[in-house]
């Protein structure tokens, strides 16, 4: 069975694609720069027209996340977020942003263990959620956790690395993701001045093989790198620029739609 999340995410990236533009994905940490504030900032994104969200559950021990995230996840911690409080917030952004926004958990699989794997997907699936990425999950573990995900109607978006053989890479074919996670670089997120020279190669690659939209992230700040993905992949993908913004101060909201319309901008073809 197709999953439900499946189709939503699937449907929002073909209609980018048919409108001649690339697809935005954001990524912000639930609770951050407050737990007020998350809600309000998803209803300014959707507003501007930014396709899908991540809500990021904040975690102690992050694996693939740079100083940024780190930074966000210790003060939403601090404000007390936990799993419950993030899948709570998921019910009331989907009820702010409508049916045809995408919204997906981006989580490490520790807390989602800790709560109770199947419970969090019914409670995933209730709150309206899409799907899930789990950056710390092998894609051969992850392959097996799709039949689970699928019955509460729930995807699960792999990431790849510009090293990952293309053998494993194929592996995401028995998962029929709506898209596929491809990071930029090695390492952890953060915004760089460049995307590197081999990203292009990469992707050609990847595409025939993964048989899936790419969405590229790790490093996408602005948008000038949005355009340079034209040609080359199906989605962008910005999380720490993004928390920056949150962080800098005034109100987050308005600071978030901001810079957003600069990267929607990107996402047309020049």
């Amino acid at each position: 069975m197709m999953a439900a999340g499946r189709e939503r995410l699937a449907a929002r990236l073909n209609a980018c694609s048919a409108k001649g533009r690339l697809a935005l994905v954001v990524y912000i940490t639930c609770g951050y720069p407050s737990p007020e504030a998350t809600v309000q900032v998803c209803r300014a994104l959707a507003a501007v027209g930014v396709d899908a969200i991540e809500l990021g559950v904040p975690f102690s021990d992050p694996l693939a996340d740079g100083p940024t995230i780190q930074r966000s996840s210790a003060l939403a911690l601090r404000h007390g977020v936990t799993v419950r409080t993030c899948l709570e917030m998921a019910r009331q952004v989907r009820a702010e942003v409508g049916p045809e926004v995408g919204v997906l958990f981006m989580s490490y699989w520790n807390p989602l263990f800790q709560y109770g794997f199947e419970r969090f997907l019914q409670d995933a699936a209730a709150s309206g959620a899409d799907g899930f990425i789990l950056p710390d999950m092998p894609l051969e573990e992850l392959c097996a956790l799709v039949p689970l995900a699928e019955a509460e109607g729930l995807a699960i978006v792999p990431l790849l690395a510009p090293n990952t053989p293309l053998e494993r890479a194929r592996l995401v074919r028995h998962m029929a993701p709506p898209f596929v996670y491809v990071t930029t670089r090695l390492g952890v997120t953060g915004a760089r001045a460049d995307l590197p020279q081999a990203l292009r190669q990469v992707l050609a690659m990847l595409r025939p093989v993964v048989e899936a939209p790419l969405a590229v992230g790790f490093g996408i700040s602005r948008r000038e790198h949005v355009r340079a993905l034209w040609g080359y992949a199906d989605a962008a993908v910005v999380g720490s620029a993004l928390l920056d913004r949150l962080g800098s101060g005034g109100d987050p909201a308005e600071a978030a739609a901001a810079f957003c319309r600069e990267l929607l901008d990107g996402c047309t073809k020049a």
